[in-house]
């Protein structure tokens, strides 16, 4: 019998297999708690009979991040994890700390089947999506290693959070649970490139995350150029369902807009950009583009950053530049796994020579 994800089961859907299975209703939330805080192995959970621990190892299994590299910062204390998973998958997680609490940025997929030509993800092509019991390890991995209380949530590591949409609304329902995580949906940014469809969907469900926008660009010739989703899903459909998801859920929009020397951070492009956000509930992040490896593409200077955000402030759109965490560690995700991977393929090669 193939086993089965009972840390991506609800509470609700844990009562109703012990309810079949004629065993207690409040064994199911004691099991519940103990795979929220993090529990690897049912042999952890004391106050649940070893008869039963073993009834649910042969029916369920338990996903773990195992811990594969670690990077510290020596600048700002960021923390970059390189977690791998039953299947020796791997995905990467950065922890940030703030005045306010820890964040953590988390992988919904391994690798990313988005293509954007700035992205060092998309480079490594596309494997699997991961399960929310897999997303949710992550956190509950990085809190156990730093012995931290996770207080803020960003999915915005390697992969595209809506195009493993079904996974990721079980994540959020499961790490929002107050009898699990309890970690408030105004405390989670969503983040995408551009999926419409999903984006209206959100809006209806009237999720209070925070949705993060990837645009990047403020036109079609320009965005097509550097993100492929762009051909399905024009400018003018992707701000025009955004205008739909702030009128709806009443909650600000963050757009994220990587400065690209001389490709799109020109004042004429600002202003452009400003004029297409008019209207829409928003704050636009500022980012100097990653350097990654076989792009040609720099990150603009100090000066054009702040003249660029000049811009956006003057015609009323709220900006800032991102402070940059984690530079020394390259804690923009995807680029660790890469590394992990050609360093396994080295070995794997000087071994079967």
């Amino acid at each position: 019998m193939e086993l089965q994800d009972i840390k991506s089961m609800t509470l609700s859907e844990i009562q109703e297999a012990f309810a079949n299975d004629k065993l207690p209703k409040f064994r199911a939330l004691q099991v519940y708690q103990w795979l929220q805080r993090g529990a690897e192995s049912f042999d952890e959970m004391s106050n649940v009979s070893k008869e039963l621990r073993e009834q649910l190892k042969g029916k369920y299994y338990i996903s773990v991040a195992t811990v594969e590299k670690k990077l510290v910062s020596n600048y700002d204390n960021t923390i970059k994890y390189l977690f791998s998973f039953a299947d020796n998958c791997c995905v990467e997680s950065v922890v940030m700390q703030y005045k306010h609490g820890y964040s953590i940025c988390i992988s919904t997929q391994v690798g990313c089947r988005m293509g954007c030509t700035f992205c060092a993800t998309g480079k490594s092509g596309f494997s699997r999506n991961l399960t929310a019991s897999e997303m949710l390890a992550q956190i509950q991995s990085a809190q156990k290693d730093l012995e931290i209380q996770i207080s803020n949530i960003v999915l915005m590591g390697m992969g595209e959070p809506l195009d493993n949409y079904q996974q990721v609304l079980r994540f959020l329902e499961l790490v929002s649970s107050k009898e699990g995580m309890n970690i408030g949906m105004r405390h989670i940014s969503v983040s995408t490139c551009g999926i419409v469809d999903k984006i209206y969907d959100m809006a209806n469900r009237k999720l209070q995350c925070t949705l993060s926008v990837s645009l990047h660009a403020p036109n079609d010739s320009l965005r097509s150029q550097t993100m492929p989703i762009n051909k399905k899903w024009g400018v003018e459909q992707l701000l025009k369902a955004c205008k739909y998801y702030t009128d709806t859920t009443r909650r600000r929009i963050s757009f994220e807009y990587a400065m690209i020397s001389g490709l799109n951070d020109s004042d004429a492009q600002a202003k452009e950009l400003a004029g297409k956000l008019k209207g829409i509930i928003s704050h636009v992040n500022l980012i100097p583009v990653n350097d990654v490896t076989g792009n040609h593409y720099k990150k603009s200077s100090v000066q054009r950053l702040h003249a660029f955000c000049g811009i956006l402030e003057k015609h009323g759109i709220t900006a800032t530049v991102r402070r940059t965490l984690g530079s020394d560690i390259q804690a923009s995700c995807g680029q660790l796994q890469r590394r992990y991977k050609e360093e396994v393929n080295n070995i794997e090669s000087a071994q079967s020579n």
